[in-house]
This record gives C-alpha cells, sequence and structure tokens, in this order.
C-alpha cells in the first residue's frame, strides 16, 4: 500500500503481521490488528463527538496502550494531537490547550479535575474523553473506541499531523508545527541509521510526550517491531527485568536513566544477548558513562546524537566512532545537511564556533500562532520553497565533518532531556510571597545534563525556606521543572546596568562543584 501519512504506517504493518505484538504495556499485550481497529475506532468515535478535519486533539496521557492508540487515532481523524506531559499543571496546560485552539483532550480520569480547570482558559475545547471513569457529560474512552472506521479521506501528507509544545526562551511555551511529510522523513531517516528491523524491540521508558519517546512509538510502528511501554524509570530493577523477559533489543535513553542503571549491582554480570543498541540525546554521555555502558553492554552499539523538537534529530554519530570522537554528536541524519555558520551568514573553518544551521524534510513548519518567533528561527532557503532552520546552538566540527555542541545562544537548560526555560521558573519563585529576586541557572550534572538550581533573596520579615519555595515549584512546575537545589541570600549579585549577575552565579556553582570533585 502506498504510506502517505503516520497512521499509514499501522495500516501497513498490521496488513503484513496482524497477529505479531504491536505494544506490550504492564500485563497487556496487543497486536498489529488489534491496535488498528481501536485506532479506527477512536477516530470514528472522534469524529462522532464533532473533531473535525484540521482540528487539534490533546493527548493528556502516560505510557500506555491507550496513550499510543490516541495518537494513531487522532490522525486517523484527520485531525492533529499535541502530546501534553501529563505532570503539566492546569495553569500551563490551559495556556497551551488556548493557544493549540484544541477541540478535545483525551485524559486518565485521574486528571480530570486538573482538564477542568484547564479548560475554563481554553474555549475551544468541547469534548473530554475519559479513560476510566470521567464526570457526566465527559466521553468514556471504552464508547468512543467502540466507533466503525471513518470512511474517505482525511488527511494528506502535506497537512499538519503533530502540535508539539516546546519551552520557549520567554516561559511561553511554543507549538511546533509539523506535517505528516515531515514526521514521516524524519522516522524513516531514523530507522535507516540505527538499522531497525522487523523483530526490533524497543523499551520505552521515556515519555510518549517527550518528542524523542513519542519518536520510539512512531519508529517501532514503521518497521513493524514491539514497543515496550514503561511508565518511567523510577525502578531499575523492573527496567533490567524488561530487558531480559522481553528481549529487548533497542534501549532509548537519556544520561540519567543510563547512569540510574550504571549504578546497579551486578548489572555487567547479566546476560542481555538480543540487546542491539542503545541511543542517547537530551544531554552528551560523559566518558565516564559510555565507558560504564561498553562494559555493562559490551555487545550492544551505541548512539550519541543531537536533535530539538523543530526538526527532530539533526545529528547521530555511527557507533564505530563512539571510542574515537566520544564527545561529538557525529553527522547529519539521512537525507539532510547541516552546517556550521558565523554571524556573517559565512560557513565556518573547522574548530570554529558558530550557530548549527539545518535543511532537509523534517524541518518545521513554524511556530503556531507566532510568526515573530517563526521568523527568529526559519529562514528562506536555497529554493523559493524551502526554509532552513536556525538551531539557536553553537557548535564546531572537526576536520572530518564531525560536530561538537559547544552551547546555547539563549539560556535555556537542558535538564533529564527535557528544555526549561529559566524565566518560568523564577515567575513561579516570584509569585510567592516573600520572593524578592530569584535567578535560576543550570549546572552540569553527570546525570542529568544540567542540574536545575535557583537562588533567591527574600524581604526582612519572610520566612521561607527551601523545603517550602520547592513545594511551591512542584505545585506549578512539571516534575523535570522543579529546582534540584534553592538557595536563600541576603542579596543576589548584580551587573553594573543593575540586572541579576548570573554569570556570577554560574562560576560560583562550578567553582563548587569542583571542589567537590576534588
Amino acid at each position: 500500500m502506498a504510506v502517505r501519512t503516520l497512521d499509514d504506517h499501522l495500516r501497513a504493518s498490521a496488513a503484513r503481521t496482524p497477529d505479531k505484538t504491536a505494544i506490550v504495556a504492564g500485563e497487556r499485550r496487543v497486536s498489529y490488528g488489534e491496535l488498528d481497529r481501536l485506532a479506527d475506532g477512536i477516530a470514528g468515535g472522534l469524529i462522532a463527538s464533532g473533531v473535525e478535519r484540521g482540528d487539534r486533539v490533546g493527548v493528556f496521557l502516560p505510557n500506555t496502550v491507550e496513550g499510543a492508540a490516541s495518537i494513531y487515532g487522532v490522525l486517523r481523524a484527520g485531525a492533529a494531537f499535541s502530546p501534553l506531559n501529563p505532570t503539566m499543571k492546569a495553569e500551563k496546560l490551559g495556556q497551551v490547550l488556548a493557544d493549540a485552539g484544541a477541540t478535545a483532550i483525551i485524559c486518565e480520569a485521574s486528571h480530570r479535575s486538573v482538564i477542568a480547570e484547564a479548560s475554563t482558559h481554553a474555549p475551544a475545547l468541547r469534548t473530554v474523553i475519559c479513560v476510566g471513569d470521567g464526570r457526566p457529560g465527559d466521553v468514556a474512552f471504552a464508547d468512543l473506541a467502540a466507533h466503525d472506521a471513518p470512511r474517505g479521506l482525511r488527511a494528506t501528507a502535506i497537512d499538519l499531523a503533530a502540535l508539539i509544545y516546546t519551552s520557549g526562551s520567554t516561559g511561553k511555551p511554543k507549538g511546533v508545527t509539523l506535517t505528516h511529510q515531515n514526521m514521516t522523513f524524519a522516522a524513516a531517516s531514523l530507522a535507516e541509521y540505527l538499522e531497525m528491523q522487523q523483530d526490533e524491540v524497543v523499551l520505552l521508558c521515556l515519555p510518549l510526550s517527550f518528542d524523542y519517546g513519542l519518536y520510539q512509538l512512531l519508529l517501532t510502528i514503521l518497521v513493524g517491531g514491539t514497543l515496550v511501554l514503561e511508565k518511567g524509570f523510577a525502578f531499575p530493577g523492573k527496567v533490567v527485568q524488561l530487558l531480559e523477559s522481553e528481549g529487548v533489543t533497542g534501549l532509548p535513553g537519556v544520561p540519567t536513566l543510563f547512569g540510574v542503571l550504571l549504578g546497579l549491582r551486578g548489572l555487567e554480570a547479566r546476560e542481555l544477548p538480543a540487546l542491539r543498541y542503545l541511543s542517547n540525546t537530551g544531554a552528551a554521555l560523559s566518558v565516564t558513562t559510555i565507558a560504564g555502558l561498553r562494559a555493562t553492554f559490551p555487545k550492544a552499539r551505541i548512539y550519541s546524537m543531537y536533535g530539538l523538537t523543530e526538526c527532530k534529530r539533526v545529528s547521530y554519530l555511527p557507533p564505530h566512532l563512539i571510542d574515537v570522537k566520544p564527545a561529538s554528536v557525529g553527522i547529519a541524519i539521512p537525507g539532510t545537511e547541516v552546517w556550521v555558520e558565523d554571524s556573517e551568514g559565512n560557513e565556518c573553518a573547522p574548530g570554529e564556533v558558530g550557530e548549527l544551521m539545518v535543511r532537509g524534510p523534517h524541518v518545521m513548519q513554524g511556530y503556531w500562532n507566532d510568526a515573530e518567533a517563526t521568523a527568529k528561527r526559519l529562514r528562506p532557503g536555497r529554493w523559493p520553497w524551502e526554509r532552513e532552520l536556525m538551531t539557536g546552538d553553537l557548535f564546531k566540527r572537526d576536520a572530518e565533518g564531525h560536530l561538537y555542541f559547544v552551547g546555547r545562544k539563549d539560556d535555556m537548560i537542558k535538564s533529564r532531556g527535557e528544555k526549561v526555560a529559566p524565566r518560568e521558573v523564577e515567575e513561579v519563585l516570584y509569585a510567592v510571597p516573600g520572593v524578592r529576586d530569584a535567578a535560576v541557572i543550570g549546572v552540569p550534572d553527570a546525570l542529568l545534563g544540567s542540574a536545575i538550581h535557583a537562588y533567591v533573596s527574600v524581604f526582612e520579615d519572610a520566612e521561607l525556606d527551601e523545603r517550602t519555595l520547592k513545594r511551591a515549584c512542584a505545585a506549578k512546575l512539571e516534575d523535570y521543572m522543579v529546582p534540584q537545589r534553592i538557595e536563600i541570600r541576603d542579596e543576589l549579585p548584580r551587573s553594573t546596568a543593575g540586572k541579576i549577575d548570573k554569570l556570577t552565579l554560574s562560576s560560583e556553582a562550578l567553582e563548587r562543584l569542583a571542589a567537590a570533585t576534588a
């Protein structure tokens, strides 16, 4: 069959191997035929509930069969899905739903109160679909999935497939717009360099709401493999158990996950003959972590990669170079082009630092409802119909063309593989009664990539401590955005212009880190 859209991948794999296991989630095992029928039912149910072609539908679900099936059901209805982190708080969720103009959202019943609060800010939201027992007026997921498949063409390759929200430097989430064509190309390119086959068994501990996690679903369905869903890596022993019992061939992760696994005693003695590859993105693996992975999983290839939501993946390091160039994130993914450019628009020579540029069919269409932000990231390309992506990240390349990450042009922090805008955390701290000044920085961390550290000064009569401030952050922010450390000071350092001097705070943090590891 002709494959034009993301949900065509599911149809094709279901047609080839209808009885093969597509998804494993706890005790549940769902075949390709069952997943395909479930996606059909969800699509028919969404249309019956009023979702129209081109609408945006929020998927506010953890790593479950329902979460995976909903993504394909939304696409099959001709709508675009927006994967939303289930730990997102009501205020931010409301902002995202309002910006997207979402007409429907699929959630677990336990999150119904968050949806209810968020919906007061999202006037376009008409339908709430609950997995489990919802409230009167909600649509039950089971009833939704019982509908017949929709008829006729619902989407084409150039239609919007996903609206993925990522933190902006201002703290306001930005919606990255991706067509079916963007995402099918990216999935095929990734599957090519990872050499994925139909017998692939991928263990996903990262959330489906994280684009790195989302693409594990898309990749596995594309090649007709099996995706094992785990809701996190809070229990590393369970991860090891699944590696063994499911015959896992691929383990995508971030430095945090790999650091936790390497901390387990006796793991190197486990025989995991099926494990073929480990892939990492979000933050660079340290030389020590690479050495640990090589010793613990000697038969597995290690893929070090770099990417951003605006084009999914930019580069990968061929595994045979992991010991030769451990600090590099490699070369452009198949079918794309990358280069490093100086402030005058000239390509940098080897060793020179400049901004990384990207061109290819995976580059986003722009930011939803934000022409100004789009203009800062996309510029006219070689052809009249093409736009190139300005990543905003500083890189250099070596004489062989391999890329090395240097830093960011803005002050975004990458922690646990997720982007965190310091301003968003600072605004929560400023909202705490008694806080006078707040500053948030990223500090290098072997497990997290960057640990989030906050500094606050308080008014004289304020009685605040770190625990109270962390609790305030946890009430408003996703888990990965809550600072690991909050230091209360009488005054925060300031520049001659009167601004809080984050450079001094960063220097102090690095000195403290160096002293602790000396």
